[in-house]
């Protein structure tokens, strides 16, 4: 058995002790080119690549079989021949865009705002505010509509006010002028005249909205964003929303908003007495905008070049949009991605590796109860709920035991607008006939090919899709360590997350339940605070200097994630080898096992997605990711650090949260 590990991206003139990422990576990092078409580029993008690479081969076989267009295969191939028939998207011109905008043009009070909005959007366009229907966190076994702050075209509230982003301000301005300026001609053919400077009018009305918005750290809140409203309360929260418009435009079931959990409730009230104040012809502008803003992707050249200026390199620094095939492979993905991963997990996902998963997972949560039934700062009450809550989990590994029934999904190989529209409508509507239903266990929130895993905590569930199950995260040929350092620690993350900050306040049910003593939970907060605080003073080796700083605030979950993955899944480890393992390739089990951990967070980016990613993602930036060993006493006694060394941290400055 090998041990996983590749020297060849290995830097040994940097000490381990004193940065481990680049220990691990450092080789790598000095020779890597970030592709011209990403704004970042490292482990879970080439695996990421390799799975495009294998749908797209996938694709190309069942269209060459000419599968008949009711099957699986055969909407698969028709929706990715509708984007890649370039010749058809030209002669069509802008004349997709008509039938939308009339609809906009015939927008004359608030209520037509919302149901033509609302109609929009059940087609895939974005809108005032964003539902998305879950288990009610209050009531976990119901599914209701929760609604999300929506409505700005920039990535945040704070877009529109920081300095550091004026930039991106003036770029969005030019962006809308250009976006009014290509789409003229339907615009006109829709009869809708949006005034003297809609560009402005439009900016101003997105910033008052962004004015309402909650920021990033505030509404990842579990407690602070669930506000569950009857419909007469919703009504009495939003006055001038005309809630029974929204629901007829989005084609919502009766008594689909009957209850709904508003995350942001003041942002509605804004909402509603925005739809009051500001002018019918300024709300028409804003709705063209969304209309050419979502469909510029699906039309000519010069309008898919106008969105990619904007939203690759302006807001990602990326300097050339990715090659069409793969656009088209992405259009597969979002719109029928079960589709296509029934056909990559026939062809790609081998059962030895779900049977060596199985056992990962088995020993990590054996790993957690330990260590659950151990920790010094927890009470035996809330130990008890805690176990509770572990014994609840349930894994999903590779693939969905079926897959999504896709037939009344109409695709036309001519019609490549036309899909896009009716292929968000087919999901939007399958959404929402969730309502009233028993909660569906074995759906899946995440496509087998893709390269990532989520933990569910209305669900209390943790779901690993077949293409991560690749080096460096899995490899079934190799050594324990690196797998236990890159998948395990990756198992042990997610179930992490039922711990966090914010998972936390999730019971075993998956109720939204405050099951810790006062005395747990402040000792709980205490490490969490120190968390925050060790992050916040840390900043990513892709943004030049020492002022950009991570939100140790808006990080503090992902981060506490990590620091799970790590003990645990190297406490996992040490279950499965009986605490001891042979030395391979020169390393002891204990240091193989962080360095599969630190080749996981292999990455480079882009200063300017280094910057954004800063403002927005939860998830701290991957070399201090990586690095966060610093708080993790084996790390130290495997590569015996000490006192002036890069990650040295005294033992009473480590946090240790499980």
């Amino acid at each position: 058995m090998h041990s996983g590990i590749d020297r060849a991206h290995m830097d040994p003139t940097v000490r381990p002790q004193d940065d481990l990422f680049a220990h691990v990576n450092g080789t790598w990092l000095a020779t890597a080119r970030i592709p011209e078409d990403r704004s970042r580029y490292g482990s879970f993008d080439i695996l990421r690549e390799s799975a495009e690479a294998a749908v797209r081969d996938l694709i190309e076989r069942a269209a060459e079989q000419q599968p008949e267009l009711g099957t699986a295969a055969g909407k698969v191939g028709a929706l990715y021949a509708s984007f890649m028939d370039t010749e058809r998207v030209d002669a069509l011109g802008t004349d997709p865009l008509v039938a939308p905008l009339s609809e906009v043009a015939g927008v004359a009070s608030a209520s037509d705002v919302l149901r033509v909005g609302g109609r929009l959007q059940r087609e895939g366009l974005a809108g005032l505010v964003s539902p998305f229907v879950t288990a009610d966190a209050g009531s976990p076994e119901d599914y209701v509509v929760y609604l999300q702050q929506a409505g700005i075209g920039l990535p945040d509230e704070a877009y529109y006010t920081a300095e550091e982003h004026a930039g991106v301000r003036d770029a969005y301005r030019t962006y809308l002028a250009t976006l009014l300026g290509l789409g003229a001609p339907a615009l006109e053919r829709a009869g809708l005249d949006l005034g003297t400077d809609p560009v402005a009018r439009v900016y101003a009305l997105e910033e008052r909205i962004a004015d309402a918005h909650w920021d990033r750290v505030a509404a990842r809140d579990a407690v602070r964003s669930y506000t569950r409203l009857t419909r007469e309360e919703l009504a009495a929260l939003t006055p001038g929303w005309d809630w029974q418009a929204y629901a007829e435009g989005l084609g919502a079931p009766a008594g689909a908003l009957d209850d709904v959990v508003a995350r942001q409730p003041d942002v509605l009230t804004e909402l509603g007495a925005m739809l009051t104040e500001v002018p019918v012809a300024d709300w028409r502008a804003w709705l063209a905008v969304r209309v050419l803003d979502g469909l510029a992707p699906y039309l000519t050249e010069d309008l898919v070049a106008a969105h990619f200026d904007f939203h690759g390199t302006a807001l990602s620094g990326i300097p050339v949009n990715r090659e069409r095939w793969k656009r088209g492979v992405g259009l597969v993905e979002s719109l029928l991605g079960e589709a296509a991963g029934q056909l990559y997990v026939e062809a790609h996902y081998p059962p030895a590796a779900h049977q060596r998963m199985s056992e990962l997972v088995a020993n990590v949560t054996e790993a957690f109860r330990r260590r659950i039934g151990e920790l010094e700062w927890m009470g035996e009450e809330t130990r008890a709920r805690a176990l509770e809550k572990l014994a609840a989990f349930r894994p999903k590994i590779g693939h969905p035991p079926t897959f999504r029934d896709y037939t009344a999904y109409r695709l036309d190989p001519e019609d490549l607008v036309g899909n896009v529209r009716r292929g968000a409508a087919f999901e939007t509507d399958r959404e929402l006939a969730k309502l009233g239903r028993p909660i569906d266990r074995d759906e899946w929130l995440m496509t087998p090919q893709t390269v990532n895993a989520y933990y569910h905590p209305m669900l209390n569930e943790i779901v690993f899709p077949a293409a991560i199950l690749q080096p460096p995260f899995f490899d079934v040929d190799a050594d324990d360590a690196v797998n236990y350092g890159g998948i395990g620690a990756v198992i042990a993350h997610e179930i992490g997350h039922g711990f966090d900050d914010q998972g936390s306040r999730y019971a075993g049910d998956g109720s939204l339940t405050d099951w810790w003593t006062e005395e747990d939970r402040a000792r709980f907060d205490e490490r969490s605070q120190r968390l925050v605080e060790q992050f916040g003073t840390l900043s990513p080796r892709d943004v030049p200097g020492d002022e950009a700083t991570v939100n140790g605030g808006l990080t503090v979950g992902e981060n506490i994630g990590d620091l799970c993955g790590l003990e645990l899944a190297h406490l996992a480890y040490s279950i499965a080898t009986d605490g001891s393992a042979p030395r391979v390739d020169g390393w002891t089990g204990e240091q193989r096992f962080f360095l599969g951990w630190a080749a996981v967070w292999r990455a480079v980016a882009r200063e300017e997605e280094a910057r954004r990613l800063l403002a927005i993602d939860p998830h701290a930036p991957a070399d201090l990711r990586a690095n966060t060993v610093r708080n993790v006493d084996a790390f130290h006694e495997a590569f015996g650090t000490g006192e002036g060394d890069g990650l040295w941290l005294a033992p009473e400055e480590r946090v240790r949260v499980f």
